[in-house]
């Protein structure tokens, strides 16, 4: 713990706490610290939600599956973030998607016994507990509401409108290869090379491996 302490001072949930005070908390029985190697499953969807998990290190990636085998990315979090809050005390508590370590990762797997104890004794930590689930549940919303309602040319056209703002550039560099990207947009990567290429018959885009460049989109 005394290596990742300096993670916890830093999260919202843990800065009304002193490095002293989160000692206390944090006995043997409180928690564990686990270590995942790359492309490991964390955990399988369907599976039962027990601790509050913070990252303290690598990336972790929230994914699901559709009968047609399409993988639908929902969102990565990285060290800092933290995941299950929404689950741990629903009757409900079962991952409706699988999570996976997009990198070598560690993780805290906070008991809920220690949540609830946190949550009872501090109302700042109660606070900002509540916000994490109300920030969780406008990311599914709004992953939702972009699957649901748009088809995957938008997809890709939103995609490239952001990041040619972010870039500052109609040339964008791709920081995401064509599978974490199909993935993104819940389609299989033949669906998006298939699209891909119709927008550049339409003289929308050209693209290579490694850059898409805007032609016109408008």
């Amino acid at each position: 713990m005394l290596d990742f302490i300096h993670i916890l001072e830093n999260i919202d949930l843990f800065k009304e706490l002193d490095r002293e005070d989160i000692f206390k908390l944090f006995t043997i029985h409180s928690y564990n610290i686990k270590s995942y190697k790359k492309n490991a499953v964390i955990y399988f969807q369907n599976e039962k939600c027990t601790t509050f998990d913070i990252v303290l290190k690598g990336t972790i990636s929230v994914q699901g599956i559709d009968d047609k085998g399409n993988y639908i990315s929902i969102s990565d979090f990285t060290i800092g973030n933290m995941i299950g809050g929404n689950l741990l005390f629903s009757h409900k508590n079962f991952y409706p998607m699988m999570v996976l370590s997009k990198t070598e990762a560690t993780i805290l797997h906070l008991k809920k016994d220690l949540i609830l104890k946190l949550c009872q004794s501090n109302a700042n930590f109660l606070t900002k507990f509540l916000q994490s689930l109300s920030d969780k549940t406008l990311i599914l919303t709004d992953k939702i509401k972009s699957l649901s309602f748009k088809s995957l040319r938008q997809c890709i056209v939103d995609f490239l409108i952001y990041e040619s703002h972010t870039q500052k550039s109609n040339k964008i560099k791709l920081k995401l290869t064509k599978k974490e990207l199909s993935e993104r947009f819940g389609v299989q990567r033949t669906s998006l090379s298939r699209e891909l290429n119709k927008m550049r018959k339409d003289g929308l885009i050209e693209y290579d491996a490694h850059y898409i460049t805007i032609i016109n989109i408008n």
